[in-house]
């Protein structure tokens, strides 16, 4: 993947809080290491203005906690460490989002979804 593809920014929206939590997962990090992974990743540059939003909104829902640390030379860092309640969240959202990625690769290539997969829910 080109680290430097732009994908629409409702997908990102959609995906970004899902992808956080599965970096946290490999271990304590801080915030500009997170977004130099996503853009390794292939997600491309996701600003501070729309990352660290989210990382307080995991702190705020207990998904992670934060631990200020020196930093080699120069500023302290804030690092984020996922929880057993943001371990219990990544497992959740994964569940939904490959059952999603599921239904909608289905719909995109005109297979039929299985019968009992599908979710009631009203789209807003």
């Amino acid at each position: 993947m080109n680290p430097t593809q732009e994908w629409p920014a409702e997908w990102l929206r959609g995906v970004l809080e899902l992808c956080v939590l599965r970096l946290l997962a490999d271990g304590p990090t801080y915030g500009y290491e997170l977004a130099a992974r996503l853009t390794q990743a292939g997600l491309g540059h996701i600003k501070g203005g729309t990352l660290y939003p989210l990382l307080r909104r995991f702190e705020q829902n207990g998904h992670v906690t934060v631990q200020w640390r020196p930093g080699d030379g120069g500023p302290g860092r804030k690092y984020y460490l996922l929880t057993e309640q943001g371990r219990a969240a990544l497992e959740d959202l994964t569940g939904q989002w490959r059952e999603f990625t599921d239904l909608t690769g289905q719909l995109l290539t005109g297979r039929p979804a299985p019968t009992g997969t599908t979710r009631d829910q009203e789209v807003r």
